[in-house]
C-alpha cells in the first residue's frame, strides 16, 4: 500500500473524532436528529481546523444507508465511497480552479438530476471566496431555492471576501483555532497508535509550531518521525524544527531582568555565531516576554492560556523577582521597536541596542508601594522616631512607644477613640483610611471629622473639592462606611456634609509680593523633611520641578 501521511490517515471519520469544534458538531448533530438540515452551509475559519473533514462527515451522516444519522456507520457502500472520495453523489470542487461563470453554469445544469445511489447530492466547494463576482451572481438563484435533493457546503479561510448575498442564503459556522492542549492530546493518540516514543515536552513544541492548526501539527509530526525514527529525543525535535534559539530565550530574559547588560551582549553574540536568524529570534523573544507577563498577571490561572504546561513553572520562577509593571514596560519596548527592527539592515546591532535599553531600565515600583512608603515616612516624621529607632537609642522610650501603640490599638478595638479632639481624630481617621484604601484616602485628604456621637460619624468635605460628588456616590460611601466601622470597632452610620471654604490672599496684592511668597514656599518645600526622607528612601530620585498650589488657583 502507498504511504498515507498522518493528516490523512487520522482524519476524523465521525463527529466524535473532531477536536476543538464542539459548537459546530453539536449544532449539526442536533439538526440531523431533528430533521432540520439546511440546504446550504458556509464553514469559515483558519487552515487545518476541520472544515472539509466536517463537510465529509456531514455528507456521510446524510447519505448513510442506515441514516440520516448523526453517527454514520462507515461500513456501508455510501460511507466508504465518500471516505475514499469516489462517490458520484458527493462532489468536492476546488473553488480556486473552478472559479469562472462557465463552471457554475455546468453545476446549475447538473443539480437538476437526481442522486445516483444516495438520498442527497452534496456539493462541497473549498475556498469558495475564490469564485468570481459573476460566478457568485450566477449561483444566487440556485443557492436560494435548490432542488430538495441538493445540499451545498462551502468552505473558506476568508469569509469576508464572500458576498453578503451568498452569506444570507447559508447557515454560517465559524471554526476556531484549536488549543495547544487539544493538539497535544491528539498527537499523543497518534504516537500511541503508531508506536512512537516521544516526550510530552517535544509534543508541546510540535503543537506550538502547528499554530492552532491540527493538520499543520500532524504534518510536522510526520516530518519529525521521518527525521528521528520511532524513538524521538527532545534534541531531535529541536534540530528538526530549528528551535536552537529556544535555549537562549530564558538565559537572555534572565540577564535582562537582572539588569546585566554585559551578559545580554554575550548571549546575543553566542546566538549570532550559532547561525540564528535575528529577526526570527526577535519574534520568539517578543512572545517569551508576553508569556512572562501573562503568567505574572494570571498566576495559577496561567493554564488557560496557550502556553505549554511544562513551560509555565519555568516562567513563574523567572518572573518571581520582578514586577508586573517592569515586565509590561519590557514588552512595550519590544513591540514599539518591532517595525524598526524589521526594516533595519543591521538587525543584530538593532537588537543589541534594544536589549541594552531594556537591561538598563530601572525597575518600575508599583504606585501602591510608593504611596505606602511615603505615608510610612510621613508617619515616622510626625511621630518623631519610630518605636524601633527609639529602642536603638533609649530602651525605656522604646518600651513606652510600644505600650502607647498597644493602648491605642486596644482602645480602637473597643470603640473608644484615643483622640482628645476632633482635629486629632480627623488625622487618625484619615491615616487609617490611607492604609486601608490608598486611592480613597487621597480623595478625602482635605476632609474633617465634624462630629462623632451615638455611632453617627459626620464627615465634612470642602464644597470646592473635586471629589465631593464621587465620595457621596453610593459605592464610595459604602466603602468609606466599612472602613469607619473597622476604625471605631463598631457599626457606624456615616454622613457626608459639604464645608464652606473662604478664599484668602495670603500673598499680598502686588505681583512682586506674590512672587516672593511663592519663592519662599518653594524654598520651604525643597527643605521639607518628608521630601528629604523620600529622596533618601528612593536611590537615584531627583527633584524635577516644584509648583506652588494656591487657593485661588
Amino acid at each position: 500500500m502507498e504511504y498515507l501521511v498522518l493528516a490523512r490517515k487520522f482524519r476524523p471519520q465521525t463527529f466524535e473524532d473532531v477536536s476543538g469544534q464542539e459548537h459546530v458538531v453539536k449544532t449539526l448533530k442536533n439538526a440531523i436528529g431533528q430533521g432540520r438540515v439546511a440546504h446550504a452551509f458556509l464553514f469559515s475559519g483558519p487552515r487545518g481546523v476541520g472544515k472539509t473533514s466536517i463537510a465529509r462527515i456531514l455528507a456521510k451522516s446524510l447519505n448513510c444507508e442506515k441514516g440520516p444519522s448523526a453517527i454514520p456507520c462507515n461500513e456501508c457502500s455510501n460511507c466508504k465511497e465518500i471516505t475514499d472520495g469516489r462517490s458520484l453523489d458527493v462532489r468536492e470542487i476546488d473553488g480556486a480552479s473552478n472559479r469562472g461563470i462557465d463552471e457554475i453554469r455546468e453545476l446549475r445544469e447538473n443539480v437538476k438530476f437526481a442522486p445516483a445511489s444516495s438520498k442527497y447530492k452534496i456539493y462541497i466547494i473549498d475556498e469558495v471566496h475564490m469564485l468570481t463576482r459573476e460566478a457568485f451572481n450566477a449561483l444566487l438563484k440556485t443557492l436560494e431555492e435548490p432542488p430538495g435533493h441538493v445540499i451545498f457546503v462551502f468552505a473558506t479561510t476568508e469569509s469576508h471576501k464572500v458576498p453578503a448575498t451568498i452569506l444570507s442564503r447559508c447557515q454560517c459556522y465559524d471554526f476556531r483555532r484549536i488549543s495547544l492542549k487539544e493538539i497535544i492530546a491528539n498527537l499523543e493518540k497518534v504516537a500511541e497508535k503508531e508506536g512512537i516514543q516521544i516526550s510530552k515536552t517535544a509534543l508541546g513544541w510540535i503543537a506550538e509550531a502547528g499554530d492552532g492548526s491540527m493538520r499543520d501539527a500532524q504534518s510536522i509530526f510526520d516530518q519529525v518521525i521521518s527525521y528521528a525514527g520511532k524513538t524521538i529525543r527532545d534534541e531531535d525535535v529541536e534540530e528538526n524544527l530549528g528551535l536552537a534559539d529556544k535555549k537562549y530565550l530564558f538565559v537572555l530574559s534572565e540577564a535582562v531582568i537582572k539588569r546585566d547588560a554585559g551578559a545580554c551582549l554575550n548571549i546575543l553574540e553566542e546566538a549570532y555565531l550559532a547561525g540564528i536568524d535575528m529577526k526570527h529570534f526577535y519574534q520568539r523573544l517578543l512572545k517569551h516576554f508576553r508569556d512572562l507577563l501573562l503568567v505574572k498577571i494570571a498566576g495559577d490561572g496561567s493554564s488557560s492560556f496557550d502556553i505549554a504546561p511544562e513551560q509555565i513553572e519555568k516562567l513563574k520562577n523567572q518572573c518571581r523577582n520582578t514586577t508586573r509593571e517592569t515586565l509590561q514596560r519590557y514588552l512595550e519596548i519590544l513591540i514599539s521597536q518591532e517595525d524598526a527592527l524589521r526594516r533595519s539592515q543591521e538587525t543584530r546591532m538593532k537588537l543589541e541596542t534594544i536589549i541594552v535599553k531594556m537591561a538598563y531600565l530601572e525597575p518600575i515600583v508599583p504606585l501602591g508601594e510608593i504611596i505606602s512608603a511615603i505615608e510610612d515616612i510621613e508617619q515616622r516624621i510626625k511621630g518623631g522616631l519610630s518605636p524601633t529607632d527609639c529602642g536603638k537609642t533609649n530602651p525605656q522610650a522604646h518600651r513606652a512607644a510600644l505600650d502607647t501603640d498597644a493602648n491605642q490599638t486596644a482602645s480602637r478595638e473597643t470603640g473608644n477613640c484615643v483622640a482628645q479632639n476632633m482635629e486629632e481624630l480627623s488625622a487618625q481617621f484619615k491615616s487609617f483610611i490611607k492604609k486601608e484604601n490608598a486611592p480613597l484616602g487621597a480623595k478625602i485628604d482635605t476632609a474633617e471629622v465634624v462630629s462623632h456621637e451615638d455611632n453617627c460619624l459626620v464627615l465634612g468635605i470642602p464644597q470646592n473639592s473635586i471629589f465631593l460628588e464621587d465620595i457621596k456616590s453610593k459605592p464610595q460611601l459604602e466603602k468609606l462606611r466599612k472602613i469607619a466601622c473597622k476604625f471605631f470597632g463598631s457599626d457606624v452610620e456615616l454622613k457626608i456634609t459639604p464645608l464652606k471654604t473662604e478664599k484668602t490672599n495670603a500673598y499680598g496684592n502686588n505681583s512682586r509680593g506674590r512672587a516672593n511668597n511663592i519663592n519662599e514656599i518653594k524654598r520651604e518645600a525643597i527643605n521639607h523633611p518628608i521630601l528629604q526622607k523620600v529622596m533618601d528612601e528612593f536611590s537615584g530620585a531627583r527633584v524635577i520641578e516644584i509648583k506652588a498650589r494656591l487657593d485661588e488657583d
